[in-house]
């Protein structure tokens, strides 16, 4: 087992390169050949009509699991397939050992209708911690990637978030009324204000994507569910972009956190979106 962060970090140097290789790797081979190709088999519901999986979800993830495993053999997987299968697989982000977090199709809803606005996510992490990133959008051939204290690159390219132009309405995404209960869609409600300009989210990682990338001023989710937000969140901080929850204390991949939380482009932006959260002006 791994017993310090900074051999994790001589494995990024050595072998970054191998990760993004397996991701490219999954999406050529599990994802992209029946993208806009999905027979009614395929594709299932899981909680509901909204919450769907495809096969392209669960043969990805075994291949990214099998992989990723296999580069760094001290590692465990968590990624979303298998803990809909065993919810106690999610235990092990609580562990000592390195762990992967895997969504290998985000915004499985947009690639069952055959758009482009999905996206393959995978982070490492180790105690809490996240190290490293990989944003793939497998529809553009795009790789954004962040590692802790290094920055933040999409497709080589060095990623900053910026600062929200003043006098300009925030510009923010918020988890979508299909997935959000009656309570969650009233603490969103808050965001409802003047200067503020919310709307529903798509593939979460392609929204924090934005983010980094200064496209959106903030998020604004109702769930924690780690292969939704780790890779984001740290591609975000990476970009110069911040994340707080309600309760104003940084998202914790580990979980318990107060929702809803926020990542921003800025400090400074955060802090609004979470005054709005704590102070609705109703």
């Amino acid at each position: 087992m791994i017993e310090a962060t900074e051999t994790i970090d001589e494995f990024l140097l050595q072998h970054a390169v191998d990760v993004e290789d397996a991701i490219r790797k999954a999406a050529r081979t599990e994802i992209l050949p029946r993208w806009r190709r999905l027979a009614d088999h395929e594709v299932d519901q899981k909680a509901g009509p909204h919450d769907l999986v495809t096969d392209a979800d669960r043969l990805a993830e075994r291949y990214l699991t099998e992989a990723l495993s296999a580069l760094l053999p001290s590692s465990v997987v968590v990624g979303e397939e298998a803990v809909h299968a065993d919810p106690e697989t999610y235990e092990a982000l609580q562990g000592d050992a390195p762990v992967w977090i895997v969504d290998p199709v985000d915004g499985t809803r947009q690639f069952v209708r055959g758009e482009e606005g999905f996206c393959t996510l995978v982070a490492l992490a180790h105690r809490g911690v996240l190290l490293a990133s990989w944003t793939y959008l497998p529809a553009r051939d795009q790789l954004a990637t962040a590692v802790r204290g290094k920055g933040a690159h999409l497709d080589g390219v060095r990623l900053l978030s910026g600062s929200p132009e003043k006098g300009r309405d925030l510009r923010i995404a918020t988890s979508h009324p299909d997935y959000t209960t009656d309570a969650q869609k009233r603490e969103l409600f808050a965001l409802w204000a003047d200067g503020v300009a919310p709307r529903p989210c798509g593939s979460a990682g392609l929204e924090y994507l934005a983010v980094a990338r200064g496209e959106l001023d903030a998020t604004a989710f109702s769930w924690e569910a780690a292969w939704d937000h780790a890779a984001g969140l740290l591609l975000v901080e990476e970009a110069g972009g911040a994340h707080l929850t309600r309760a104003g204390v940084p998202f914790r991949v580990t979980g318990d956190n107060a929702l809803p939380f926020t990542a921003a482009r800025d400090a400074a932006t955060a802090r609004q979106v979470v005054d709005l959260l704590q102070n609705p002006h109703w």
